[in-house]
């Protein structure tokens, strides 16, 4: 078994033990769910958030993507995206990081996009998201970003639902890439 294969199965162990629950669910998507994954348990632990970094930077740089900037909708995205740029950086890779505002900020610079002063004009970006059901927190930054002028390279989850996300992707030509799906995760 490689590292990557063992970082996979540690992050899966992690996400069981302190992200996984049963039990009558809304989603975000107004889904009703016998089950939840609150994955901030998970992203913002010390643990989680390094493997999630190596498995999210193993998997963007095996992937061929062209990116140059890891981030999403606040507030799932941001600490999978400040993980992947530190992984990143101690690797010799520049991909900085970026929050996508679910609304303007009312005040100072009113920005909808946060840290737009490292990226250059019309980056290509991978768009994060800790959980992927139906993809409409994606598909907001999405909106966000192209609106201001960059390029989405990938949307990447640390899980996909397995409901839907992925198709929604493929027919708007954007690739998604998953650490861990939903099938892997109940799987053991």
């Amino acid at each position: 078994m490689d590292s990557g294969q063992r970082t996979k199965l540690k992050l899966i162990e992690l996400i069981r033990r302190k992200s996984y629950r049963e039990g009558d669910f809304t989603l975000a998507s107004g889904l009703k769910s016998k089950f939840y994954i609150d994955m901030k348990a998970t992203t913002l632990s010390g643990e989680g958030a390094l493997l999630i970094g190596e498995a999210s930077f193993d998997l963007l740089r095996t992937s061929k993507l062209e990116l140059e900037a890891v981030g999403g909708l606040t507030l799932g995205a941001d600490p999978i995206a400040t993980a992947i740029s530190l992984v990143a950086h101690q690797k010799g890779v520049d991909w900085p990081a970026f929050i996508v505002r679910k609304e303007s900020k009312g005040h100072g610079t009113g920005k909808a996009i946060e840290g737009t002063e490292n990226l250059r004009p019309g980056a290509r970006v991978v768009v994060l998201e800790d959980v992927v059901t139906t993809g409409g927190s994606s598909l907001q930054a999405i909106e966000r970003l192209r609106e201001a002028g960059y390029s989405v390279a990938a949307v990447l989850t640390v899980v996909d639902r397995e409901a839907g996300g992925a198709a929604v992707f493929a027919k708007m030509g954007i690739p998604f890439l998953a650490l861990v799906r939903l099938s892997e995760l109940r799987g053991g």
